[in-house]
This record gives C-alpha cells, sequence and structure tokens, in this order.
C-alpha cells in the first residue's frame, strides 16, 4: 500500500498518514486495521485522530517533541513498543529486498509492472529464506 507519494518532506509539513477518502483503508484489507504504526515524521494530532476517527483502535506514532507525562506513558506501553519495532522490521526487510536482489530500479513499465517487479523480489527473497530455514545446520 502507498501512502507518501513525495519522499521530500520537512520538518514544518505534517504529512497526511491516511488517504482523505474514508474507504480507502477498509477495500485494500477488507477490514480497518487494528494498528497503524508510522514513525515520528508521521506524528500530527491530525493524523493521529484520523485513524482513529477511522476506526483503528491502536496509533503507533511516536511524538519526539512530547511534555506530556500522558503521552510519554503511552508510548512505554507494550503494544506501542511492539507496534514500532514491527514497523522497523517491516523497514528492514524491504530493505534487505531492495539490496538482496536489486529492486532499487523498476524495468518493468506502470504500476502493473513495478507491481510484478516487487513481487518477483519478495518472492525470490522468500526463496531464500525457506531455503536457509530448511538446509541442514553445522549444529545438527
Amino acid at each position: 500500500m502507498k501512502i507518501v507519494n513525495d519522499k521530500r518532506i520537512s520538518k514544518a509539513q505534517h504529512v497526511a498518514l491516511l488517504p482523505r477518502h474514508g474507504g480507502h483503508l477498509h477495500s485494500l484489507l477488507g477490514r480497518v486495521p487494528r494498528l497503524v504504526a508510522a514513525d515520528a515524521a508521521f506524528y500530527s494530532a491530525r493524523n493521529e485522530a484520523a485513524a482513529k476517527a477511522k476506526g483503528v483502535k491502536r496509533v503507533c506514532i511516536p511524538n519526539r517533541s512530547t511534555k506530556s507525562l500522558e503521552r510519554k506513558r503511552e508510548q512505554k506501553k507494550r503494544w506501542f513498543r511492539n507496534g514500532q519495532k514491527w514497523r522497523t522490521g517491516c523497514e528492514g526487510r524491504v530493505s534487505v529486498v531492495k539490496r538482496r536482489h536489486g529492486l532499487s530500479r523498476c524495468r518493468y513499465k506502470g504500476s502493473v509492472g513495478m507491481d510484478r517487479w516487487v513481487g518477483l523480489g519478495v518472492i525470490a527473497d522468500n526463496l531464500i529464506n525457506i531455503g536457509h530455514a530448511l538446509a541442514p545446520s553445522a549444529e545438527r
């Protein structure tokens, strides 16, 4: 799911976390997600309120400049930390797939070609990971 189209974000701007039209998340996933996680560049009270208004139960966007004790307590809760760990794990996996399979430049045309290119990279990476898991290790 592509949410941010432009990587040039200044600190003064707040990026819209969710699409303006309400049914987008539901139509892509078949339901409203239980948890939405993002990095601190996406934090704004407007983004958090918009996600909760659309039915997201847990919004995991860190606010680095908060002074509120309540906000600091919320960001230390287990579900919040786990949501941030999941997000960073996803970013690491994407980075490995890009580097391992040369996904920095798509060789197909259009959005269908981009979907094909990324899908093939993910399948190739999954096959490598399955092979590593099934291979007999030296310890056995």
